[in-house]
C-alpha cells in the first residue's frame, strides 16, 4: 500500500505563496488569517503562550487535538514546516533560490525513507562563529575556557546557547529533566558542534506522540524555572522554542529511527 503523507505549515502571516501550496496551512501570531488557516487558539491549546512558544503553540494543539485521528494509521507520514523553510523532495535538489520550482518540495514519501519512521532537518555546524562573534557573546565562557577561541571542537551547542538565548540557561533547563534523559542530553548539549535546526520534522503518527508528550513535559517543568515575566527580548523570549529545538535534534536519534533530510529556505514573504 502507497504511504501517505500530511504535511502541516506554521506561518505567522497569510501569504499567496503558501495558499498555493497543497498543505495544511496553521496559523500563530496576530495577524488575520482567512478560514483557509487552521487556528490553534481553540480546544485544548496553549495560545495565551504564544509569544514564548513561537510554532510550538500549534504542535501542541496538533497534539492535543488532531493527532489522534492519526495515531493508529501506520501508512501515514505527519509533517511539519515553517512559512520560509521547506521540505525538498530530492536530497539533490538542494538548489539556490535563482532555480527554484515548487516542485521541488516534498509532495510524497521518497524511496529513500523506507526503513524509517522519522525524519528531521539536516544538521547545521557551530564551529564557524568569528572571534569578535565570540568575545562580545561568548565572553563569560571564555572567561572559563579561553581556549575556546582557538579549538572550534568546543564551539558546542551549550556555548551557542549562552551566547544567543541566555547564558547559563539551557543547564537550569537540564537540571529539571527527566532522568531518562538528563545525563545524556547533558553530554550531548556540552560535546556537540552541530544541531538539527527548526523544530521541523516528518514522522509517523506513535513516534510524534512520544515526541510531544515528552517535549511539553520538559517545557512544563522548564515553566516552572524561567516563567515568562522575565523573558526578554527576541533571543530570550522563544526560549521554549529555542529549547525545543535542542531537544529534537536528541530525541529523534535516540527514540527513533531517524533519517536527515534537506530543507530549502524562500523567502515567501517578499519574492514569491
Amino acid at each position: 500500500m502507497k504511504e501517505k503523507l500530511d504535511i502541516y505549515c506554521v506561518t505567522d502571516k497569510d501569504l499567496n505563496f503558501l495558499r498555493d501550496l497543497d498543505y495544511n496551512l496553521a496559523a500563530v501570531g496576530k495577524s488575520n488569517f482567512s478560514e483557509r488557516y487552521i487556528r490553534c487558539d481553540q480546544k485544548d491549546n496553549i495560545y495565551h503562550k504564544e509569544e514564548y512558544y513561537s510554532e510550538l503553540t500549534f504542535h501542541y494543539w496538533f497534539w492535543k487535538n488532531e493527532l489522534k485521528k492519526y495515531i493508529n494509521d501506520d501508512n501515514i507520514w505527519i509533517g511539519v514546516c515553517q512559512k520560509r523553510r521547506f521540505w525538498l523532495q530530492e536530497k539533490k535538489n538542494k538548489g539556490g533560490i535563482n532555480n527554484f520550482s515548487k516542485d521541488y518540495l516534498l509532495k510524497f514519501i521518497p524511496k529513500e525513507w523506507s526503513g524509517y519512521n522519522s525524519v528531521i532537518c539536516e544538521p547545521i555546524s557551530l564551529q564557524g562563529a568569528k572571534y569578535s562573534k565570540l568575545i562580545k557573546k561568548g565572553w563569560r565562557n571564555i572567561i572559563k575556557d579561553p581556549s575556546i577561541l582557538f579549538n572550534k571542537n568546543k564551539h558546542s551547542i551549550k556555548l551557542h546557547f549562552d551566547m544567543f538565548h541566555g547564558y547559563g540557561l539551557i543547564e537550569k533547563a537540564i537540571d529539571v529533566m527527566d532522568n531518562k534523559d538528563k545525563n545524556e542530553f547533558k553530554n550531548f548539549v556540552f560535546n556537540s558542534n552541530e544541531f538539527n535546526p527548526h523544530i521541523m520534522f516528518v514522522a509517523k503518527p506513535k513516534i510524534i506522540n512520544l515526541w510531544f508528550t515528552d517535549l511539553f513535559h520538559w517545557l512544563d517543568n522548564c515553566e516552572k524555572v524561567f516563567g515568562f515575566e522575565k523573558l526578554k527580548g527576541y533571543e530570550t523570549k522563544r526560549l521554549y522554542a529555542y529549547l525545543a529545538e535542542r531537544y529534537l535534534s536528541y530525541w529523534f536519534k535516540k527514540y527513533s529511527s531517524c533519517l536527515e533530510w534537506p530543507y530549502i529556505f524562500l523567502d515567501s514573504e517578499n519574492k514569491y
